[in-house]
């Protein structure tokens, strides 16, 4: 609204009252007129482990994120950022990864059948977290019996669609949020027999696009996402992991200047090539046509109603704390959405998986005082979103100066670390 007041009281917004109306004694007053206010934004699918870099987010405007590998150092985090000890975002923390019996990442919960898939729900719940993390090489056993038992105790359950289960079948089980639109292809194949065939054969890893993508069939399309937007599904794409996939070896990406402020640890760990593959040249080539065909398949998703979340798969190469959900929206933009539309994808949204939207997602009174503060209006731009000149997290204003010293103790720690520092979470 044009000619504004936001009154806050610790972390709650109390009002948003007309500009000229007087606050209550003992509010302090921070003159802001002409910018612009949007809730503070969400980055859904986030891995960070380092608690110095956390104040990025915050530069960034980026309040929330959703922890995806679910450590003990988040919960951690979320009781010293919520008593103001440190700056950081908030934290919705998923388990620790639950996967088959000999999974990507070492640290997994295990599963191999579905006795085994009950006990990692209630070893998840054991140990704190807010939704389980299910992935890819989860046996079908293990998948139905994990989302019987998620729902059973009331458990939110989201990540990858394990490659023995379908996309279809994990909407139909209640998975909440599908990550990287993995599966999405194979749902949307109209020769589902010869991929599986080229499966057996070795001959199509999962980062193999190009026989899925010569064999995609829109009206199979179009039924898949008729589907899933009938269903309470959400999809977080995570564009801005797809297109660093194809670009790693790219001179360009290895310039950008929003690398001085990454740990030098992370930086070498980017620099190496995939551990998926031997052959760099295939792998980003598959990559590239991967992320060309996400970006029209999201835009396709978004016209059909399926309902879409901002996540960047941050701690992946050249995906940067804070900095990449910005991207995230560009490109979201990019692939069909209006920069409102892309705004809901990182606030609105958000507030609305997470059952929060009685305090997140909006500006008015009763919510959290989560809120960034730009110099351009970025419903006529996305990219405005980057014109930030203050951000309210819970409550605490942080001013340009505050953001410029954010940014510069990163960057300072970033020059003085030593490249081999945080090389394991």
């Amino acid at each position: 609204h044009e000619g504004r007041s936001i009154w806050i009281d610790g972390d709650r917004i109390v009002r948003v009252a007309a500009a000229g109306e007087p606050p209550p004694a003992g509010i302090e007053r921070v003159d802001l007129a002409g910018a612009y206010v949007i809730p503070g934004l969400w980055d859904m699918h986030v891995h960070w482990y380092d608690e110095a870099y956390l104040p990025l987010f915050i530069a960034n405007g980026v309040t929330g994120v959703r922890q995806m590998f679910g450590a003990k150092v988040h919960h951690e985090w979320r009781r010293r950022i919520a008593s103001g000890e440190l700056i950081g975002p908030r934290q919705v923390i998923a388990s620790r990864i639950v996967d088959g019996p000999e999974p990507v990442w070492p640290g997994s919960i295990t599963a191999a059948d579905a006795e085994e898939g009950r006990r990692a729900v209630a070893t998840a719940i054991e140990e704190g977290a807010d939704f389980i993390k299910v992935y890819s090489l989860l046996p079908r056993e293990a998948y139905l019996a994990i989302a019987e038992e998620a729902n059973r105790r009331a458990i939110p359950f989201a990540g990858h669609v394990p490659g023995r289960s379908s996309l279809l079948e994990a909407a139909a089980s209640g998975q909440r949020s599908v990550e990287h639109l993995s599966q999405v292809l194979w749902a949307c194949t109209s020769d589902e027999a010869r991929m599986n065939e080229l499966v057996e054969r070795g001959e199509l890893p999962w980062w193999k696009a190009s026989p899925l993508i010569e064999s995609y069939s829109p009206e199979r399309a179009r039924r898949t996402f008729e589907d899933l937007a009938g269903r309470d599904l959400w999809m977080c794409p995570t564009l801005t992991w797809w297109r660093a996939q194809g670009r790693a070896q790219d001179g360009a990406i290895k310039d950008d200047p929003r690398l001085q402020y990454m740990p030098p640890g992370v930086r070498s760990r980017w620099a190496e090539p995939p551990r998926w593959t031997d052959d760099v040249a295939q792998y980003e080539a598959e990559s590239r046509a991967n992320y060309a065909k996400s970006l029209e398949i999201v835009g396709e998703m978004h016209r059909a109603g399926v309902k879409l979340l901002a996540g960047t798969d941050v701690l992946n190469p050249y995906c940067m704390p804070g900095f990449s959900l910005h991207d995230e929206l560009e490109l979201l933009v990019e692939a069909g959405l209006t920069p409102l539309e892309a705004l809901r994808t990182a606030t609105v949204a958000p507030a609305e998986d997470l059952e929060r939207e009685d305090e997140m997602g909006s500006v008015e009174a009763g919510t959290l005082a989560d809120l960034v503060v730009l110099s351009d209006n970025p419903l006529e731009r996305i990219e405005h979103t980057t014109s930030i000149i203050g951000v309210v997290a819970a409550g605490r204003y942080f001013d340009p100066a505050e953001i410029a010293a954010m940014l510069d103790a990163a960057r300072e720690r970033a020059t003085a670390e030593s490249p081999n520092a945080g090389r394991t979470p």
